[in-house]
């Protein structure tokens, strides 16, 4: 695929390196080290942005181990079999556990021996992260050799803008809203880590600088709902002035327990960056329908399906693509190699 503009790919690249370490070495936790933390499973906690899925059986009629995502899914378009590739335009999770050679079995293709797990689901709200971990601990346990992940909160924030566009919720009520819904996921992920989990818990992406905001604005001029979103997602996260309630101030401030990825800050970042298209999702589909780098877009500004990672910020309306997720996946591997876990 072609950009306008697309010699500048290395240094968005650059830049994009540059902002992920530091967002991490700003991130909570830090210190050094005494013994290099190698964990023998990923956890998965949170909504479809950590989810694959696993939709075919193989000859044995057992789950084929090549499941699908929630961004821009790997097909090689000189494959005249189109056969999907989930090992390839990973999600940031996947990211993160390729870095300690570990794989999740809805992507393992190769069927190497794996514990990892993605009790993450589509569609789920920062409420639901409580009855996945309730459900992990029906038949498991959490050990200190478990990296958690945790990344949840955009449904909510959806769910809220909704209603406050619709009349039937003020922005006040909304925030109150999602600063308790921020609170709450601390809780579980402070639970999590106080049984002996190491977590990594990401702020929701900035929801104002989604497709889904842009297209808003443009279906509404002058209506401020970007600035809406944005300020939203920061009552989830915790906008720092207002110290009320939210997701970062309600985390223990431990490092050797808990690894604070400022997602938030990484889009805002990203999206301040040249040769990126952020106004607009890669996919003419609703995720619910798997998108891949050989589905046609609609986009004067690209002359091929969305098969670059310096692109495309998101994936449809709001979810990321899997540019998005290779920089989130490089900043958990940074705060998960640099905490003292």
């Amino acid at each position: 695929m072609k950009f306008k503009g697309m010699e500048m790919r290395a240094g968005v690249l650059r830049v994009m390196g540059a902002a992920t370490l530091g967002l991490a070495l700003v991130s909570c936790g830090g210190g050094q080290q005494v013994e290099k933390f190698a964990p023998v499973r990923v956890l998965a906690f949170g909504d479809e942005n950590s989810l694959i899925v696993d939709d075919k059986t193989d000859v044995n009629g057992k789950p084929d181990g090549n499941g699908y995502k929630y961004t821009v899914n790997f097909k090689d378009p000189a494959d005249t079999t189109k056969t999907r590739d989930c090992s390839k335009n990973p999600i940031w999770v996947q990211v993160l556990a390729t870095t300690y050679g570990l794989v999740f079995p809805q992507c393992n293709p190769l069927k190497v021996v794996t514990n990892s797990k993605i009790l993450a689901a589509a569609n789920a709200t920062s409420g639901d992260v409580k009855t996945q971990v309730t459900n992990f601990l029906a038949t498991d346990s959490f050990a200190s050799k478990d990296l958690v992940t945790v990344l949840a909160g955009a449904n909510d924030i959806l769910a809220q803008y909704a209603l406050v566009k619709a009349g039937t919720s003020t922005e006040a009520q909304a925030t109150a809203v999602l600063e308790q819904a921020g609170t709450d996921l601390a809780m579980q992920v402070n639970g999590i880590a106080q049984a002996g989990g190491k977590v990594l818990v990401a702020t929701v992406q900035d929801m104002g600088l989604t497709a889904f905001a842009a297209t808003e604005e443009k279906n509404n001029p002058g209506a401020g709902y970007p600035a809406l979103l944005t300020r939203l997602t920061q009552a989830f996260n915790t906008l720092p002035a207002q110290a009320r309630g939210g997701l970062r101030i309600s985390l223990i401030n431990d490092g050797h327990m808990i690894g604070l990825l400022l997602h938030d800050e990484q889009i805002q970042s990203i999206a301040k960056s040249l040769g990126w298209i952020i106004d607009a999702g890669a996919c003419a589909v609703v995720l619910t329908t798997p998108c891949d780098t050989t589905t046609p877009i609609t986009d004067t500004r690209v002359t091929a399906p969305p098969t670059t990672v310096s692109t495309w910020l998101w994936a449809d309306a709001t979810h990321m693509s899997f540019g998005a997720h290779a920089a989130l996946g490089s900043l958990a591997s940074q705060r998960a190699q640099g905490n003292p876990f």
